[in-house]
């Protein structure tokens, strides 16, 4: 209950993820229609595989990955901006952090994508914004590294992982999500830069 009365944007929407990816990792009938199809999209069918593709997940590691990145900064993001900041920054994230990769494959029919990635893209960096020395112990790192560290990490990943993977995980969208995270902070919360700036140079000086 704590939960859902402190947190009920970011705890629906990991409740929701969980038990959908599980769902659709028996059920190929659902994978294939939750997946964002650039293809249709451009051509106004499937639209809302824009955000349903952000409820499941190509694998176990894709899901826990994705899971454990969201809980350690949506719980605390929504505690410190507010439940309808939280989700705006969400699911904006979510769909303008797919545009590109519509733009970028509106004609390839056989392409398809899903995950979370852009979604937690915009929280992250989001919260790097807000807390940006936080430290977290991240798996397999075996000391704490802070927020403002990890994040520039987490996208050095993603861009590897866009150009290696062979995959259907949207690597691309990590970019864009991290971008609309920024953006969408700035419009929401007032006077965040000024305590962004006012905690990086607390910490330099």
């Amino acid at each position: 209950m704590e939960y859902i009365n402190e947190t009920p944007v970011a705890t629906l929407i990991l409740i929701f993820t969980v038990v959908t990816s599980i769902y659709a990792f028996n059920d190929n009938g659902l994978f294939g229609k939750f997946m964002l199809h650039p293809y249709s999209v451009s051509r106004r069918n499937k639209v809302y595989t824009l955000i349903t593709s952000g409820l499941i997940h190509a694998d176990w590691m894709h899901l826990i990955f994705n899971m454990v990145t969201f809980y350690s900064f949506g719980f605390p993001l929504e505690r410190a901006i507010g439940s309808w900041q939280f989700g705006l920054i969400y699911f904006v994230g979510l769909i303008l952090s797919d545009i590109p990769t519509v733009i970028k494959h509106k004609n390839d029919m056989w392409y398809n994508s899903l995950g979370a990635s852009g979604a937690v893209s915009a929280v992250l960096f989001s919260s790097i914004l807000l807390a940006p020395f936080v430290s977290l112990f991240i798996f397999p790192i075996p000391i704490p590294i802070w927020a403002i560290v990890f994040g520039p990490l987490y996208l050095l990943y993603c861009v590897y992982a866009s150009k290696n993977s062979r995959d259907n995980i949207n690597h691309d969208a990590h970019f864009f999500g991290a971008l609309t995270g920024l953006i969408v902070t700035v419009m929401v919360v007032p006077g965040v830069i000024p305590h962004f700036l006012s905690q990086l140079m607390a910490k330099i000086g």
